[in-house]
């Protein structure tokens, strides 16, 4: 592996045999990293946002799996 820096840009350097699905889970860790680094956002901010959207998402899909 091969890791460079330039004033723009990191440009990481790999062999063609490593394996896609490893290197698919760096570039979305990469990512969320990436769009993550400036939120403002608490835990319990997010906590409260994923209990709202789980609980939206049963009231609208409840009758699809209680019948």
């Amino acid at each position: 592996m091969i890791i460079e820096r330039n004033s723009k840009e990191v440009i990481i350097r790999l062999p063609a045999s490593i394996n896609t699905d490893d290197l698919q889970d760096f570039i979305d860790y990469t990512r969320y990293k990436e769009l993550t680094s400036k939120s403002i956002a608490t835990q319990k901010d997010i906590d409260e946002l994923a209990d709202k959207i789980n609980k939206d998402w049963w009231t609208e899909n409840r009758k699809r799996f209680i019948k």
